[in-house]
């Protein structure tokens, strides 16, 4: 794999330059093509075995399957962006039942009893489930460079990640008992199959087992973090993807699924998709005493080194004020009476300035044709319209009016795609976009980014990046929120002068009696 990766590699400028093309290119070069069929013999796309059906023929066929699993165009052809996805780092488990198992998940949704009885026959074959609910763990060893106090709330946040969606509890095995599933970090071979041995950074990170044998194991050598302010592979979103693997889940094709091949990266729609879910209670059933999975964004899980582990309880979703309290919003703006509106997948609640919060409200019926879990939210504090903003649409709405009819494709204006908070910023009387590191100021209208942007988030001294929602407030300053966290910013200073945990310490965001250790677990 070293060697096949290293010429993949070389290949490279060669991609880069066919991008340039229009249409897709063949690559005939003989070297790439064995490269790339032994990368899709590796992961069970290809044999080399005799067969009546000929070689190229079965070549392409194996081709058109990683392009589907890889959600690339299929088109059977070895062209530049199939063999750069080769060379993009994966999970080492090979894609062999992800179609039939993808299939059969597709069909239950629109099947009735018979089906789903055919799904649990299909599912009670040796080897693809456990056949209990209660699993136990253990982390054998964990990456030198990280605290093990952290890494161990990454596992327990990974196994909690499936037990919101299934009838599954896990509990963390005494070091000198046995265990169910055994998580382990290695380096090179490991004797587990000449396959399976790690190349070091890149390649395949982690590969998994099934069911009763219950291991899975990382690259040592990889650079690994739990950390947005340290660089390097994301720990726990490969932990949440191994450990899907040893409760029997195959590789997924769905869009944003935690788990297709090539890892998912953290955002801020659910971790696991529709297909996750699905899969994992195709196996083990719904989440027992409770017919609502709770589902978590993927930003609640970019900062392992921020949480206390010691602190961490599991909490009821409505215990101790409002859902938005204990886990991330959507959104977040103010009207000009002061009144805020938090926004959560399909509902959106009602703060008035003293701190009393309204029920949850359905979100489409304030606004008729505003899709749920929308990115960004500001109230113009001049004539009272909502703008709302989702991938590259944008909204305005004047009561439950809609003002520009359809969705605007705001693209077109200069706007960043999928922005991560919209603010009113009385002292310019504009709109503000933040997007990562930058920030968009709008011109009138809201449609527009005035000249000279996007410019530097570092102008507001403090501000961290992917900020969840921003909010003018009556002393002129400004509050910014991302994950459980809060930054107040002087607008005379234009520098944040303090922060905090908003459910705690800003009353007036609702959350009365909310949980004082803000932990999700």
């Amino acid at each position: 794999m070293v060697a096949s990766v290293s010429l993949l590699l070389r290949a490279l400028p060669l991609l880069l330059w066919g991008c340039q093309n229009a249409r897709p290119a063949r690559l005939g070069h003989p070297e790439l093509h064995q490269e790339a069929e032994a990368f899709l013999e590796k992961y069970g796309y290809f044999s080399k075995q005799r067969s009546r059906v000929p070689a190229s023929t079965r070549f392409s066929n194996a081709i058109r399957e990683f392009q589907w699993v890889s959600q690339l165009p299929i088109s059977g052809v070895l062209d530049q962006a199939t063999l750069h996805q080769m060379t993009l780092p994966r999970c080492g488990v090979a894609d062999t039942d992800s179609h039939e198992a993808w299939a059969e998940r597709v069909r239950t949704l629109f099947a009735g009893h018979q089906a789903k009885m055919r799904r649990k026959k299909r599912f009670a074959k040796s080897g693809n489930k456990w056949y209990k609910q209660h699993l136990s763990y253990r982390l054998v060893n964990w990456p030198e460079h990280l605290p093990e106090p952290v890494v161990r709330g990454a596992v327990r946040a990974a196994f909690q990640l499936w037990s919101n969606v299934s009838a599954l509890e896990f509990w963390e095995a005494p070091a000198t008992g046995p265990a169910d599933i055994r998580l382990t970090f290695f380096q090179g071979d490991h004797n587990d199959g000449l396959a399976n041995a790690f190349d070091g950074p890149g390649g395949a990170l982690a590969h998994a087992f099934l069911p009763r044998r219950g291991e899975a194991h990382f690259d040592g050598d990889e650079r690994w973090s739990l950390s947005r302010r340290r660089r390097g592979r994301n720990l726990f979103v490969v932990l949440a993807h191994e450990i899907g693997h040893t409760l029997g889940l195959a590789h997924s094709p769905a869009p944003r699924a935690l788990m297709a091949p090539y890892y998912k990266k953290l955002g801020r729609d659910a971790l696991l998709s529709w297909d996750d879910v699905l899969a994992v209670q195709n196996l083990y059933g719904k989440p027992l005493g409770r017919s609502v999975a709770t589902q978590l964004p993927g930003k609640l899980f970019t900062d392992f080194e921020a949480w206390d582990p010691h602190n961490s309880r599991r909490i009821a979703p409505e215990t101790g004020g409002p859902k938005y309290c204990h886990s991330a919003f959507d959104a977040i703006t103010v009207d000009g009476q002061w009144r805020l509106y938090v926004f959560k997948g399909n509902h959106f609640w009602e703060v008035t300035a003293d701190g009393n919060v309204s029920e949850p409200r359905p979100l489409q019926k304030r606004w008729p044709g505003l899709p749920s879990n929308i990115e960004a939210a500001a109230v113009s504090l001049e004539d009272g319209d909502f703008y709302f903003f989702k991938g590259s649409r944008c909204w305005r709405y004047q009561g439950t009016t809609s003002v520009w009819g359809n969705a605007q494709r705001c693209r077109t204006g200069g706007l960043p795609r999928h922005p991560d908070a919209a603010l009113f910023f009385p002292p310019l009387r504009r709109f503000v976009l933040f997007k990562g590191a930058r920030y968009y100021v709008l011109a009138r209208g809201g449609k527009q980014v005035e000249p000279y942007y996007p410019r530097s988030l570092k102008d507001w001294a403090g501000v961290p990046e992917e900020v969840s929602g921003a909010l003018p407030r009556p002393d002129g300053s400004v509050v910014f929120f991302r994950d459980d966290q809060y930054w107040h910013l002087d607008q005379a200073k234009l520098r944040v002068t303090s922060s905090g945990r908003w459910a705690t310490e800003l009353p007036w965001m609702g959350c009365w009696n909310a949980n004082s250790g803000g932990a999700l677990f």
